[in-house]
């Protein structure tokens, strides 16, 4: 098997030399990260899980494998003592192996248990179709992992060592690498063999150095809106004055501009439409688009009473000066039910369970929640963002700096959106984005 080296450990643990060699490489991936999370070999196995402390030990034997020591090389040395014992296939995989240098890939057009097709980030060197059973599995459109891409024969397959990076992994790599080779912020990152050959701990403790906080100290997630508030929901009831109809109170809330009537007596409250965006909000943001506004919150007249929904503490008092303001005494003061998230989300499971996804038949789950992103993403198209400096995507791509911004933020969405664990989101096709932004070309 080309994968196996079980002969190539024992080799090498026959030899003190080797074996302590290979072990102070290991300890070049592992031990900066261990050092400043004060922590032993032994507790990566606690905090991190399989197969990870195999993975990371895995990093540097690969790493061992490229390195000469007075001109003497592991591997040479094995296929020369050894190598009549292994198969051709495995004696050019090792060599090749040997020559071939970890470096940062995207990930694109995964067939599952199939093949995947990896562009090099680092090296520049052309897109490959790599085949791949394994890890083609757990992959998705636009990952980025760190692994050595070893040509075989007529075709390219991976190492065993992979390690698949985060945002904050990939920034904080570039970072090491640029600190490492004395480059500026702003020059490009293209090295060459050598480079990526001598780097490779860099890879192992960038992974180690976002991936150790989140395991010791889980982050709690935060909700916002898009105002940057933290997210409460506010129940505000206002019951009718005597005497009062609904008809009276919906004369009163239809002069409000904001208020957008969506049926009868159910309105809108949306914000102006921005000129420029708000700043990026920590957490996950909670709001909802119509009309490339965000809508701020909800109002109905049900029996004798308004009922207005929002998700801050911020909002519901600017709602209620706004309904005041509008239907004035013939809404009596508002009775307030505040919920969290967490509440929230408590009591819509039950009625999850009794109604049961089952009621709706897959099909028409899958196209009502398509149809939904469209609309979303549609109105995104023209909505400004932040991530491309108060540009919509539409305007962003018109010039070459804006286009590679669209295209981070393209596959930011469509990344996030593959790694959802509900298939319906998962499924979806971003495709279309890259057809009206006229990106097509770049989709792979």
């Amino acid at each position: 098997m080309r994968n196996d080296i079980s002969d190539l450990l024992n080799f090498v643990g026959r030899h003190e030399v080797w074996r302590d060699r290979l072990q102070d490489v290991v300890a070049e991936h592992l031990m900066p990260a261990l050092e400043e999370f004060d922590l032993e070999d032994e507790e990566l196995s606690e905090l991190l899980g399989e197969p990870w402390p195999g993975v990371l030990w895995g990093c540097g034997f690969e790493d061992f494998l490229g390195r000469r020591y007075d001109d003497e090389n592991i591997i040479d040395l094995y296929l020369k003592r050894r190598g009549w014992k292994e198969a051709a296939l495995n004696r050019d995989y090792f060599a090749a192996l040997r020559d071939t240098p970890v470096s940062l890939y995207e990930v694109s057009e995964v067939k599952s248990g199939t093949s995947m097709v990896l562009r090099d980030l680092l090296g520049g060197a052309e897109p490959v179709t790599v085949l791949e059973q394994s890890a083609t599995r757990s992959l998705k459109q636009w990952d980025r992992i760190a692994v050595r891409v070893v040509a075989e024969r007529d075709n390219h397959v991976i190492s065993g060592a992979l390690l698949a990076f985060s945002p904050d992994a990939v920034e904080l790599l570039f970072d090491g690498l640029r600190g490492a080779l004395k480059l500026r912020k702003r020059d490009a990152l293209r090295l060459t063999t050598d480079q990526l050959h001598a780097c490779a701990p860099i890879f192992t403790s960038a992974w180690l150095f976002t991936a150790l906080p989140r395991a010791m100290f889980p982050p709690q997630p935060t909700f916002c809106n898009s105002d940057g508030e933290e997210v409460m929901f506010h129940d505000l009831r206002f019951p009718l004055a005597a005497g009062v109809t609904q008809k009276d109170v919906a004369a009163c809330l239809n002069r409000v501009k904001a208020l957008i009537p969506e049926k009868r007596h159910f309105w809108n409250w949306l914000a102006p439409r921005r000129t420029r965006p708000h700043t990026q909000a920590e957490g996950v943001m909670l709001d909802s688009q119509l009309e490339g506004r965000t809508v701020l919150g909800s109002l109905e007249l049900k029996g004798k009473s308004l009922l207005v929904t929002v998700n801050s503490i911020e909002r519901a008092a600017k709602v209620e000066a706004l309904v005041k303001e509008a239907a004035g005494e013939r809404l009596k003061p508002p009775l307030t039910t505040i919920r969290t998230v967490e509440q929230m989300m408590a009591e819509e499971r039950p009625e999850r369970t009794l109604e049961g996804a089952d009621e709706i038949p897959p099909q028409i789950a899958r196209q009502i929640t398509h149809d939904y992103l469209d609309k979303h993403y549609r109105e995104t198209l023209d909505a400004p963002l932040p991530a491309l400096g108060g540009k919509s995507p539409r305007q962003a791509v018109r010039s070459a700096a804006g286009r590679a911004k669209v295209l981070d933020w393209l596959k930011l969405i469509e990344n996030r959106s593959a790694q959802n664990g509900d298939a319906l989101i998962s499924e979806y096709d971003f495709g279309w984005m890259w057809d009206e932004l006229g990106l097509q070309e770049h989709r792979r």
